[in-house]
């Protein structure tokens, strides 16, 4: 699993992340979601890393990273902290400019970092997500049925006691698609009660902070300045819920493209040879 790349510990302002990273040319940051670690780029980022400079954290909280400290308002779990910490962490590697590709959770904080430093991002690209105050304010019966957990996830201890009883049955996965390597990592991950707490944590973010920073950006007319590419998961729920996918970012951002793929969620693990190639046509040209 990623042959060729450097693992580390890198020690930030705010936290400690653990970071794969390799290749060669401009850098590419990827942003792994929920409930998954960096491993799940395992078989993208090598071919990524042909033509860029690829690197693969844990967020803050997931993983092997380290977990943030509790607050009431969950800030320490809010994008906005851990898009911090990605410019901080680029920074630290050499990179002052870099391009970000976020899935699910991470598609969140890759969004938080080109709208909190678009002087740091070259490129956006957002897979499976659209910006967090746009689904809440388009929750209705098919959004509360099909993404229940973000509510549950929102409530005190039930979420962690739940999951941790049987963190396999809850979350699923298998080797065959994750890739042997990347699934006990993924394994670690979910059988780690700090984990599983601060992985739920960044849900409780979600309806609450990091919805307050959406909402001042609305209100400012804060817009990503940089190009963004936005992909969804055909066999996923974006399309059902949303209709059209774009319409909801166009309002975000002024240079923007995208498209589906034919996949279930987990599109790296899943397509991760055609997703490779939607992300080598975009960040090159």
């Amino acid at each position: 699993m990623f042959e060729g790349f450097t693992e580390e510990r890198l020690v930030l302002k705010d936290a400690t992340l653990h970071v794969r990273h390799g290749g060669a040319g401009a850098p590419v940051l990827l942003l792994h979601g929920h409930p998954r670690t960096h491993a799940s780029w395992a078989q993208v980022a090598p071919l990524l890393a042909r033509h860029f400079t690829v690197v693969c954290p844990d967020l803050r909280g997931f993983g092997e990273s380290s977990k943030p400290a509790d607050t009431p308002d969950h800030a320490g779990s809010s994008k906005r902290a851990k898009a911090a910490d990605c410019v901080q962490l680029m920074r630290q590697l050499g990179h002052s400019r870099f391009a970000v590709v976020g899935h699910d959770r991470g598609a969140y904080v890759a969004f938080r970092a080109a709208m909190d430093h678009p002087d740091a991002i070259s490129r956006l690209v957002v897979l499976d997500a659209v910006p967090i105050v746009e689904a809440l304010e388009r929750c209705n019966a098919r959004f509360a049925q099909r993404w229940w957990h973000w509510f549950f996830y929102a409530q005190p201890d039930k979420p962690e006691r739940a999951i941790l009883a049987d963190p396999d049955a809850w979350y699923g996965g298998s080797p065959k698609h994750m890739g042997a390597e990347a699934f006990e990592d993924f394994q670690r991950a979910i059988h780690d009660p700090d984990t599983v707490h601060a992985m739920v944590e960044d849900y409780r973010a979600g309806l609450g902070i990091d919805r307050m920073h959406d909402e001042e950006d609305r209100r400012g007319g804060r817009k990503i300045r940089c190009p963004m590419l936005c992909m969804w998961a055909k066999q996923d729920d974006l399309e059902t819920l949303y209709g059209d996918v774009l319409g909801v970012w166009a309002s975000w951002a002024s240079d923007l493209r995208g498209g589906s793929l034919d996949c279930g969620h987990h599109m790296a693990e899943e397509k991760p040879v055609e997703l490779a190639a939607q992300l080598l046509n975009f960040l090159r040209r």
